[in-house]
Formats: C-alpha cells, sequence, structure tokens
C-alpha cells in the first residue's frame, strides 16, 4: 500500500530548557509563527552554536520550553563546526555531542545535547492506528522525479502529530524536496 505524505524540511534549531533559556536571554520566549506539530513554533529569538571549529549564527529557537537542551543539525553543519553528532531520534541524547551556545545574556556549553536529527514521519495516534503503523516503525518513503530514490524514516507517534515527514536540508537536497512536496510511503 502507498500513502501520500507531504515534506517539512528542518533547518538546524534548538530546543532548550527553561533554566538555560533562562541563562541566554533577558526576554520571554517569543512566538514568530507556528509550526504543522500542533503547539509547537518557532521564536523570534536565535542563538550562536560555537566550537573551536567554527560558528553558525541565527539558530532558531524551537518552543515550547521542553525538559532537555538539544541542538539538531545536518551532516553539512556537523562538518563545518568540526564536529560528529550521532544520527538519533529526538530525546535520546546520551554520548551526543558537546557544543557552545551563545546569546543575547552570554554563552553556556551544552554536553551531550547536539545530534542529527533522523529522519521521521509524525502520525498522531489515530493516523498511526489507521495505517497500522507504531511508533519506531522503519517505512520506505518513495520519491519520484529527476532525483528519484527509497529514503527509509521512522515513524513518530504523538498525540499532537501533524501527518508530515521531516527532513534536514542535507536529505532534502539530495532528494530534490522542498517544504510542501509530497512523496510517497510504502506500507
Amino acid at each position: 500500500m502507498k500513502k501520500k505524505v507531504s515534506v517539512g524540511v528542518s533547518n538546524h534549531h534548538i530546543h532548550l530548557t527553561e533554566e538555560t533559556y533562562n541563562l541566554l536571554f533577558n526576554s520571554k520566549l517569543e512566538k514568530r509563527n507556528d509550526l504543522h506539530q500542533i503547539g509547537e513554533f518557532a521564536s523570534q529569538q536565535v542563538v550562536t552554536l560555537k566550537t573551536a571549529k567554527a560558528e553558525i549564527n541565527n539558530v532558531r529557537v524551537l518552543g515550547p520550553l521542553r525538559a532537555y537542551n538539544q541542538v539538531e543539525i545536518s551532516r553539512t553543519d556537523a562538518k563545518f563546526l568540526g564536529i560528529n553528532p550521532p544520527v538519533r531520534r529526538s530525546g535520546n541524547l546520551s554520548n551526543s555531542e558537546t557544543i557552545t551556545v551563545i546569546g543575547e545574556k552570554g554563552s553556556i556549553t551544552l554536553e551531550n545535547s547536539c545530534i542529527i536529527a533522523e529522519r521521521h514521519v509524525h502520525l498522531n495516534t489515530k493516523d498511526a492506528k489507521k495505517l497500522n503503523l507504531q511508533d519506531g516503525d522503519c517505512v520506505k518513503i518513495l520519491v519520484k522525479g529527476d532525483k528519484a530514490c527509497i529514503l527509509y524514516a521512522k515513524i513518530k507517534v504523538s498525540d499532537n502529530g501533524f501527518y508530515e515527514l521531516h527532513l534536514d536540508f542535507d536529505d532534502a537536497n539530495a532528494a530534490g524536496l522542498e517544504n510542501g512536496d509530497e512523496v510517497e510511503i510504502i506500507i
């Protein structure tokens, strides 16, 4: 069975705890725009990611604030920064990379906080049940067009899940995909 799904391309970004946010900023977290995942948003606030080799400026802080700090970058970003973060599911941060984050108030070094997010398809529990998919299942993604390919992605089920395939810029560029494009899940 094949099922169409829209693509969401994710740039590097950061999720922060309230404690860390308050160490980096003087102001409250201010919403810039909503994201497709219900209740999540891109904020007005940005940080700089810094390593011994390089810096990446204007990295967006996503909200709401979380119970853990997590920096998500692409493999290209990692090479530029001179680090080697693992490809992981969000929240799986053990033995991940350490990175320094600079905000308007100063900087903080976050240990075990930097990953390359694995490709994933967001689903809410109702849609997952309809498709007979469970959290953590691996599915094939059929990409048609000039850069036709098969990608593999993990299923991520949550109550607020908005049905969408999330790719970082590296994966999207390699497959010739942009935000809003449609691909097919092969189940």
